[in-house]
């Protein structure tokens, strides 16, 4: 058998089954559309009555319209690669939009459950859940959950978690 053939006992790495809530991409656009008004206003100011700089106005045009690309373009691609996944033995997600990211955490190696929700998720009815593990590589996140889905899951984990015997180092 050559080295590149796969063999039968090999088991290939599938992506999470779940998927973060629709809402999600209607936060991530906010959230994206609200940077590029920031970064819109600064450029303006900083041309106009300040004078920092001068830009000629077309490049305010083609520095507003990739802004309003990213905003409208980047929260579809999220939504189609984020997913996540909870079992008996593990956390696994998906992450990026440019690079992809698959994480596993074994519930042996969960240390804490945190439940967040920032100002524009809160708007959305949405939350964030992280799970600290002992992994240098830091936290798993899962951002985009309905509310009621996120605090049912951090119960869910603490209860996994604290039911796994061990320090989770």
């Amino acid at each position: 058998m050559a080295a590149d053939e796969p063999r039968g006992d090999v088991v290939r790495l599938r992506a999470p089954s779940e998927r973060v809530s629709p809402r999600a991409r209607l936060m991530w656009i906010a959230t994206d559309a609200l940077r590029g008004i920031v970064v819109m206003v600064f450029l303006l100011f900083a041309t106009g009555p300040w004078n920092w700089f001068d830009l000629p106005g077309w490049v305010l045009w083609v520095i507003g319209a990739l802004l309003l690309a990213y905003a409208a373009l980047v929260p579809q691609w999220r939504y189609l690669v984020h997913r996540w996944e909870v079992t008996d033995a593990a956390v696994y997600t998906q992450t990026g939009w440019w690079a992809r990211e698959r994480r596993i955490a074994p519930m042996s190696r969960v240390q804490t459950v945190d439940h967040r929700e920032g100002a524009i998720s809160r708007l959305f009815g949405l939350s964030t859940v992280r799970v600290t593990t002992a992994s240098s590589a830091g936290a798993l996140t899962i951002e985009g959950l309905d509310r009621d889905r996120a605090l049912g899951i951090v119960d869910d984990l603490t209860r996994m978690a604290d039911s796994i015997p061990g320090d989770a180092t």
